[in-house]
């Protein structure tokens, strides 16, 4: 009975969805009349200008650029109270609040009509004999020192070695003196960029890799399922764990857990300014990196396709979710074997406003490959690979490799949360329908 219930919910939100968006329109065409197609024109219009608006901000500079700024504050205002002149405000309110329960309501029926997808298989594991932790004090602004990381690590039993910030220690090469000395598990509390170096070790000699949630974002640790609020947490993998066989990204011979930025968020992060002023040199560098006046022109291709001269692309371990404003920067696996291609191409404020379609903009390409190789006219490049500012010979070749690293995580842990499908329309429709029909079905 309980399943039959469990069924339902999917139908009976697709229900409020379809209900919702009838009701979206209906109050438009009621109140608004024949002024209601004006009304999303208007809309429309609207938010195309201030995306290009916003545009002309980035690649301007001085009085231009403020120019470009009032206009992008300017078109909303101005939309507004030509609603509120038409006293139609408070329907196009209403009506955008019953789109926004139609999509969500959508969204939600069709995740719940989807078939659970597979999860990343875990194996259950005996505790290790001599696990060796790497700990960084200052990530994350001092976690190590506020959770009582080390103190905690040791009681149970693990070797850890905190970082001397004073002065520069290569991470891999302690690895591997831990793994050459006996360890039987490598682990790091700090950022994605340690994490990577460690990983890699531990990748090169089978060994179990373990995450302390201790960096100030966490991505790794978040797309492990790990909990980011308390990474104390994580140390129970030392005596209640499974082991998680995931993919690596390698740019060149490098290893990135998390992606490798290249073009203009690139270039900017490499200027020697970046660092005492982001906000300034940010604005200053990104008119001549995004009309192509500085910096390398970039061709990416990655299986058998080729964007040419993007102004930024991103090559993730395993694709990052794009469909799902509230799951953007999250993967829901980290085995699927492929690569994620994110990659920006915006030439005109025409373009800029064609952004606004999301994943289906044109100046978005979104790929998936086992390789990609990204070529320049220039000898060398920017990258940034898992948040660390590097500059590599062209052509740069990222690649993949399967199930490459033993992870080792919690039994008891927060888990990855599953990101929602695009919305469609005609399979919401299908799954509201179904819903009456078998409904009438019983009746009779």
């Amino acid at each position: 009975m309980s399943g039959s219930r469990y069924a339902l919910a999917p139908r009976w939100a697709a229900r409020v969805a379809v209900t919702a968006g009838i009701g979206a329109i209906i109050v438009l065409l009621l109140f608004a009349g024949l002024h209601s197609l004006l009304l999303v024109l208007l809309g429309a219009a609207g938010l195309a200008v201030t995306a290009a608006g916003v545009w002309w901000a980035l690649v301007h500079t001085g009085l231009l650029r403020v120019l470009a700024v009032v206009l992008a504050f300017a078109a909303p205002a101005v939309v507004v109270v030509l609603y509120v002149a038409a006293g139609l405000l408070w329907v196009v309110l209403v009506s955008l609040a019953l789109w926004v329960l139609a999509v969500f309501c959508g969204r939600v029926a069709l995740a719940g009509a989807e078939a659970t997808p597979a999860q990343t298989p875990e194996r259950p594991v005996a505790p290790p004999r001599r696990p060796y932790l790497i700990m960084n004090p200052r990530s994350g602004g001092g976690k190590v020192g506020r959770f009582r990381l080390r103190e905690k690590a040791e009681a149970l039993g693990a070797e850890v070695l905190v970082l001397d910030v004073t002065q520069q220690q290569d991470v891999a090469a302690l690895a591997r003196r831990a793994a050459d000395a006996g360890a039987d598990l490598l682990g790091v509390a700090g950022g994605d960029g340690t994490q990577a170096l460690v990983a890699a070790v531990a990748a090169e000699r089978d060994l179990p890799f373990m995450v302390i949630s201790a960096g100030t974002r966490n991505h790794f640790a978040l797309d492990l399922g790990l909990d980011r609020d308390d990474p104390s947490k994580c140390l129970d993998a030392l005596t209640d764990g499974v082991e998680l066989r995931i993919d690596l990204g390698f740019i060149n011979d490098r290893v990135f857990v998390n992606n490798a930025s290249f073009g203009a968020y690139a270039a900017v992060v490499q200027s020697p300014a970046y660092r005492d002023d982001k906000v300034h040199t940010t604005l200053q560098m990104l008119p001549d990196l995004l009309t192509h006046q500085y910096g390398p022109r970039l061709a990416v291709r990655a299986g058998g396709t080729t964007v040419e001269q993007p102004q930024a692309v991103l090559v993730s371990n395993n694709p990052y979710r794009t469909d799902d404003p509230a799951g953007l920067g999250r993967r829901d696996r980290l085995d699927s074997g492929s690569l994620g291609v994110l990659g920006v191409k915006v030439d005109s404020a025409a373009q800029a406003a064609g952004m606004l379609r999301g994943h289906r903009a044109p100046g978005l390409a979104q790929l998936t490959a086992q390789e990609v190789v990204v070529d320049a006219d220039a000898d060398a490049i920017p990258v940034g690979v898992d948040g660390e500012a590097l500059t590599l010979p062209t052509p740069v070749r990222c690649r993949i490799q399967q199930r490459a690293l033993r992870v080792r995580v919690p039994r008891d842990r927060p888990g990855v949360r599953r990101g929602r499908p695009p919305m469609d329309w005609r399979r919401v429709r299908r799954l509201a329908l179904t819903t009456i029909r078998r409904a009438e079905g019983h009746g009779g």
